[in-house]
């Protein structure tokens, strides 16, 4: 099964289209970390994490990891831990998952530049919620009610093709 971004605002998968946004900056095969723009290619979706104190645990077949308040995600390309999960730490940049807004309520992690990390070529690629389509930093971004039909409908042999 797989996951189509079609163009900028547009997301299928089987017979369901779902409105979607994506990076400020469109698709770019070359990303670069803070570019704006949203990495070009196929790839795997990797584990759901998700809010407790928000949402109910969703019904998905990915795993599921809780997000604690202490969570983050290194974009800091001088960091042997850039683009992984992290406990934050205050000395090193990170995305904090254990947001204010709602945006990373629901997150799955899509596996850009995570067997080999290649430095300063993007992290935090993550399809999360949105509630108005704005442009992202470079992620993908669904609104909730289609981000929880989304989750029922994938696995973690789920693709994600951006073209």
């Amino acid at each position: 099964m797989t996951i189509i971004i079609k163009n900028k605002d547009t997301l299928l998968i089987d017979e369901f289209r779902f409105k979607c946004c994506i990076g400020k900056n469109g698709v770019k095969k070359n990303k670069i970390e803070g570019d704006l723009s949203t990495p070009k290619g196929n790839f795997s979706l990797e584990n759901l994490f998700y809010r407790k104190d928000k949402v109910s645990k969703p019904v998905t077949k990915l795993q599921t990891k809780k997000i604690k308040r202490n969570f983050g995600w290194c974009t800091d390309n001088k960091s042997n831990l850039y683009n992984k999960k992290i406990v934050n730490k205050k000395n090193i940049k990170h995305e904090k998952l254990f947001r204010k807004d709602y945006k990373y309520d629901l997150l799955i992690v899509i596996s850009y530049n995570r067997k080999k990390i290649i430095k300063n070529k993007g992290s935090a690629i993550f399809l999360h919620l949105t509630k108005d389509y704005k442009p992202t930093a470079g992620c993908i971004a669904l609104k909730k009610k289609d981000f929880l039909i989304l989750l029922k409908l994938i696995n973690k042999k789920t693709k994600i093709f951006i073209n």
